[in-house]
């Protein structure tokens, strides 16, 4: 089949502009619902309070960051931007309707200041696309990136600047605002798993020294990464974030198994795991507790306990109350358990969208993993195509972490749900990675004409080694030079083999 074709390759505008627009009345249909459920013996109530220019102002930014995208990558996918923001707009409307219990029981309201974390995130989202002109530029940083990966893990063992919570030491305190470090570190040990791996995938796939029937990989290629991961794990062991250690060591065995194919990897993964398992289990008292309540939560001792199995429980209770279809955005009582608008906002949506809405709402992280998966099979390069499925593997194994502990599948760990849960560390920097996926699709999905290749070589359908090469074209100075295009006709990215 000859790769040569004429026809223009599609943008995505348009569609992602009306996918923003469906995300968007989705949105504001959630939060009139919501306003109407919790003041449904009133059914005269208005719109919600500064509904118009509320509206007005979030329709006109989602449009603003639309065009900026689509200026700067017109190329990029269409789907994920707007995926992103239903989530976050659903869970915003939760937010909101878990506030009006918060308020009638004492508390403070925490709808706006998820917001404007909603909004500063859209912010960095455009930033990252706009600064990241390359993916392959990040390349260069493979070991800074480790470091950096560290250092973020380590700033909330420094005494004065970290705070504990609940046993954990996860968070840093700075002018009164505080974040969670270990999310943007995640980023960047992404980053250093890539680029490591894309030099030494050949040497970690070669047959090694073979142990009951399985061929380890040579240790002097595997040492350096081993004592990267086993660091970061230390770290988190002594913070107590089994949640994070957790989602840091399923990304290192998928990302191993994603370069060099080899199952060996997983099978190590899985001793490494059990036996880690097992040594924090027996050492730290916070994990210990954990175990207990997954294994034991139904039991009166537990259930009762402080920190105990009720918030489990509660939200058990609340997502079996919802049904198959739920009993109604408002007509719930989601806040009855402990963290329903954090850890709990799962077994929140659950109670008043039912099964069905739960599941539409996890089918939408499906679809921002595969669009992310879709991207790396896309690029020409092999760091991108690692870095994508990357990026993808930490959002999924997120939301297998967080569903598994509501559901009792795996122990309670604390993450947060991606996009949905209150907390502007996590959603933040998941919009972070939504920008560098936007930014890598532009690359995947642009047309490759580089003035270099002879209408002779297209015709016969032989590419030149700079194009199905995994490393960097070195016929090209810049980034844009590499994805210039001429009157040479299109190659799209679909067609090539």
């Amino acid at each position: 089949m000859s790769i040569v074709s004429t026809r223009p390759a599609k943008s995505g505008r348009y569609q992602e502009l009306w996918l923003l627009f469906l995300s968007y009345v989705i949105i504001l249909g959630a939060w009139i619902l919501v306003y109407y459920g919790v003041n449904s013996a009133h059914p005269d109530t208005s719109l919600p309070p500064n509904f118009q220019w509320l509206a007005g102002i979030g329709g006109a930014f989602l449009l603003g960051c639309h065009l900026i995208i689509r200026r700067l990558a017109p190329y990029a996918d269409p789907i994920l931007f707007p995926a992103a923001t239903v989530l976050t707009g659903v869970g915003l409307a939760m937010i909101y309707r878990i506030d009006f219990q918060l308020v009638a029981r004492g508390g403070s309201p925490e709808t706006g200041g998820q917001l404007i974390l909603a909004l500063v995130a859209l912010v960095l989202m455009v930033a990252t696309v706009a600064s990241l002109h390359d993916h392959r530029w990040l390349r260069r940083f493979t070991y800074s990136s480790l470091i950096a990966g560290l250092v973020l893990l380590i700033l909330p063992l420094i005494p004065g600047l970290g705070v504990k919570v609940y046993g954990a030491q996860l968070w840093i305190n700075i002018a009164g605002f505080s974040y969670q470090p270990a999310e943007l570190a995640k980023i960047f040990l992404t980053i250093f798993f890539a680029g490591y791996l894309v030099t030494q995938r050949d040497n970690l796939s070669l047959a090694g020294p073979k142990f009951l029937g399985i061929h380890f990989p040579r240790l002097r290629h595997s040492l350096p990464i081993m004592i990267a991961w086993l660091t970061c794990m230390a770290i988190l062991a002594l913070e107590r974030d089994f949640g994070t250690a957790l989602l840091f060591f399923g990304l290192f065995v998928a990302m191993l198994y994603v370069a060099t194919e080899r199952t060996s990897w997983i099978v190590i993964g899985g001793a490494l795991s059990a036996l880690g398992v097992y040594v924090i289990v027996q050492v730290m008292p916070h994990i210990q507790a954990r175990f207990t309540i997954w294994l034991h939560a139904l039991d009166n001792d537990v259930y009762n306990a402080e920190f105990g199995s009720y918030q489990l429980v509660q939200g058990w209770f609340g997502m079996a109350s919802g049904g198959l279809f739920g009993t109604g955005l408002g007509e719930g009582s989601p806040a009855n358990s402990f963290a329903a608008n954090s850890d709990f906002i799962i077994a929140s949506l659950g109670e008043e969208l039912g099964l069905v809405g739960l599941l539409g709402i996890l089918s939408l992280y499906v679809v921002i993993v595969t669009r992310a998966m879709k991207i790396g099979i896309a690029l020409r390069d092999g760091f991108g195509k690692l870095l994508a499925a990357g990026l993808g593997f930490t959002i999924a194994l997120q939301c297998f972490v967080v569903v598994g502990g509501i559901t009792r599948v795996i122990p309670l760990t604390g993450l947060a749900m991606p996009f949905l849960a209150k907390g502007g560390s996590a959603l933040l920097t998941n919009f972070i990675i939504i920008g560098i996926l936007l930014r890598m699709s532009d690359s995947a999905r642009r047309p490759y004409t580089p003035a270099s290749v002879p209408l002779s070589t297209i015709s016969t359908g032989e590419l030149p080694a700079s194009l199905t090469s995994d490393d960097e074209p070195a016929t090209h100075s810049s980034p844009e030079d590499s994805l210039a295009t001429t009157t040479v006709p299109q190659i799209e990215s679909e067609d090539l083999p």
